[in-house]
């Protein structure tokens, strides 16, 4: 590899770190809207929404920094391959992909504008929002982690999986500790009868709008 592969690869993988830790900070930012009110009024509403873009900026550029991995890997782990025969990755990742982009979707759709936009008009969420309480974050993360099986890494897979795990907790915090604010007990409920990732098998009593 030369030395200006290997220079590439550095910043590639710099911009990449960074990327995971700007969208990890600003999405957190824009899923808490009502806390940020009680400090800055009416407009941290549109405050978070500009969060969330940028936020989308960076995660965007972060999938392009994971397809740059394939002609700029870093010289030190860049012979970590899944396997020899790369249509093995391939369709490990394509199997994550289809039903992880399903979950994605269909939380986007039944989450409406407040995918993109908070409102403090926006109701409790119904569809699969019904069976999980977070059905964006299980649909959208998991993605990371197939494209670097996709991309034949496991260096990849393994710093995606490491942000995921480290990550998806912490966002979970702070947006359910808004959302407690935003809907009260009726959240409060929610929860005891919704599982955040995984549905719980049990009846609930909540009633969803």
């Amino acid at each position: 590899m030369t030395f200006i592969k290997v220079y590439i690869a550095f910043i590639n993988f710099g911009s990449l770190i960074l990327s995971f830790i700007l969208l990890g900070i600003l999405y957190t930012i824009s899923l808490q809207p009502m806390t940020r009110a009680e400090k800055y009024g009416e407009k941290a509403w549109k405050q978070c929404e500009i969060y969330r873009s940028i936020g989308g900026f960076f995660e965007l550029l972060s999938v392009i920094n994971l397809i740059l991995w394939i002609w700029f890997p870093l010289p030190i782990v860049g012979e970590w391959k899944i396997n020899d025969n790369i249509w093995v990755g391939i369709i490990i990742g394509v199997c994550i992909l289809i039903p992880c982009g399903i979950i994605m979707v269909k939380g986007i759709i039944d989450a409406g504008s407040e995918a993109l936009s908070p409102s403090k008009e926006t109701e409790m969420y119904g569809g699969i929002y019904k069976y999980i309480r977070h059905p964006q974050t299980l649909g959208e993360f998991p993605m990371f982690v197939a494209l670097g099986f996709l991309f034949n890494s496991w260096f990849l897979v393994l710093i995606c999986s490491v942000f995921i795990i480290f990550y998806t907790p912490i966002m979970i915090h702070y947006e359910e500790k808004d959302l407690i604010k935003r809907f009260g007990n009726k959240y409060i409920q929610y929860q005891k009868t919704t599982g955040a990732l995984f549905p719980k098998f049990r009846k609930k009593n909540y009633i969803t709008t």
